[in-house]
């Protein structure tokens, strides 16, 4: 699909290499108007300006950003009496310069998170009524500085196992399964117009996913707060199906529940683990058989992951009622989590512009999905 590009869009798209002419692409933001915002998210570097083309990129082709990595616990509160807002601070008026949707990610999660929160001055781990005060004090600190100016936030992230059980995180065994419950409280009484989140991986899978069914019908039913569903959509080539993907965006329909596509990329690489995982904490060590692309990607497997990018976008639209945003985690290949995770230094292909900020063939693709009727 081409559209005329307006004149202050057009230096944006000649700095990340489209060709100058009168007709370009459009953008996905423009694509996808009247659907669901598209989001990335960002890094430090572009926060701050340092990545001018990943800058370029981010405004020319998005409309809604999230923070990597800045928001998280052990970035914004590193000690008991130390709160850096540098980088977040920057974060939301980067947003706000350029009249996007801001996502605030994330607040409670076992993961990038320090050890004294969950200890006392002795070592001791705390009690649950001393942790939910420091959970409390870290939200209404977080969500009450970006009051009105972070209109989502990723409240709590990853707490289910595969099994769809209760993750038995120090929150959890600590202050017990309302742990959750409490995290959207305090938030909600921080920022009562904000959109709150449950974040999580895998939910595609019918286990996990009727873990998450149960517990935010069991959050409804108590009154919770929570708006809306984050499906991480850490993908492959072949997962998930697209039965399941459908399945699961009617299914947290029928919830009531908005859906975030929250960390959206595709990997094309061998997988390193037998079960589909995004645990960070997870490291498989160096395999060539692993990395088999390290001179670039070949086209066949360009127009795979095109492929699979179209059919992914075709169900976000037919849910276009229910999806409320599609987020890529990551700007360019380069940015992308994936170089580095689960095994280190590999040459990972799992976004739509590549390491040199060029527009891949999945995002054609992508663009002209925008232009297909729903199913």
């Amino acid at each position: 699909m081409l559209v005329q590009v307006r004149s202050t869009v057009l230096p944006a798209l000649l700095a990340i290499g489209f060709a100058a002419t009168a007709q370009a692409p459009a953008s996905l933001k423009d694509a996808y108007q009247g659907d669901f915002v598209i989001g990335a998210a960002i890094n430090a570097a572009q926060i701050t300006g340092e990545d001018v083309r990943g800058d370029a990129i981010i405004k020319a082709q998005f409309n809604s950003i999230s923070p990597e990595n800045c928001l998280k616990w052990e970035s914004v509160h590193p000690q008991p009496d130390e709160y850096d807002f540098t980088i977040p601070d920057q974060y939301v008026a980067f947003g706000e310069k350029s009249h996007m949707f801001i996502v605030g990610h994330n607040l409670v999660w076992h993961n990038q998170v320090p050890a004294w929160v969950f200890r006392d001055d002795k070592g001791n781990l705390l009690d649950r009524d001393a942790l939910l005060a420091r959970m409390r004090d870290h939200i209404h600190t977080m969500v009450g500085r970006y009051k009105g100016r972070i209109q989502s936030w990723d409240v709590v992230n990853e707490a289910l196992n595969e099994d769809g059980t209760m993750r038995q995180s120090l929150w959890e065994k600590i202050i017990g399964d309302d742990y959750i419950a409490k995290a959207f409280q305090y938030a909600h009484e921080a920022d009562p117009q904000a959109q709150l989140t449950y974040n999580d991986y895998n939910l595609e899978n019918e286990a996990k996913r009727s873990g998450a069914i149960a517990l935010i019908t069991k959050l409804k039913g108590e009154g919770v707060p929570i708006t809306s569903v984050g499906l991480q959509g850490h993908d492959s080539l072949t997962w998930p199906t697209v039965d399941q993907m459908d399945a699961t965006l009617s299914a947290f329909a029928k919830l009531g529940m908005k859906v975030a596509i929250s960390e959206l990329d595709v990997d094309v690489l061998p997988p390193a683990t037998r079960q589909a995982t995004a645990d960070v904490t997870v490291s498989i060590q160096q395999n060539a058989a692993l990395n088999p692309y390290v001179n670039g990607l070949p086209d066949s497997v360009q127009q795979q992951l095109a492929k699979r990018y179209a059919d992914l976008f075709g169900v976000f639209l037919k849910h276009r009622d229910v999806v409320n945003r599609v987020t890529f985690w990551g700007v360019t290949d380069g940015d992308s989590w994936r170089n580095d995770w689960p095994v280190r230094g590999r040459t990972s292909y799992p976004l739509l512009f590549d390491r040199a900020g060029q527009p891949k063939p999945a995002f054609d693709a992508v663009i002209r999905a925008a232009g297909q009727p729903a199913s």
